[in-house]
């Protein structure tokens, strides 16, 4: 059969490793669902989600052209869900108390050593 990255397809489960699941898309054809691809958030171990033999239906991510392995997911076909207060607002770290202006580094630069051997003296 001829795969494309983007196709959703329906595999067995052939074997399950710490790092992935591996899935047969046909007699021929072998797939990998890395353990990052499994689902959303924090994946323990595959051997209590998967079991050989089992259907799955998943999405090819890739297919490698010179050593024809194909990169396979089930979290990209899943909702991700709600996300919790945390993980919706966005933390931006910057020094909005810091006011310093557009002016040029050059311009600045001397008053910024002196601030640096001053505390140097301090100390």
């Amino acid at each position: 059969m001829d795969y494309r990255i983007g196709d959703i397809v329906t595999g067995k489960v052939t074997g399950i490793q710490a790092y992935g699941v591996f899935i047969a898309l046909d007699p021929h054809t072998q797939g990998l669902i890395h353990i990052s691809e499994c689902r959303h958030g924090f994946v323990k171990g595959l051997e209590d989600m998967f079991h050989i033999g089992e259907q799955l239906e998943v999405i090819i991510l890739d297919i490698d052209e010179y050593s024809g392995k194909i990169s396979l997911s089930l979290r990209a076909l899943q909702n991700p869900g709600p996300l919790s207060e945390h993980r919706r607002r966005k933390h931006y770290w910057t020094s909005r108390k810091v006011h310093n202006g557009f002016k040029p580094i050059a311009d600045r630069l001397d008053g910024w050593v002196r601030e640096a051997l001053h505390r140097i003296d301090q100390e």
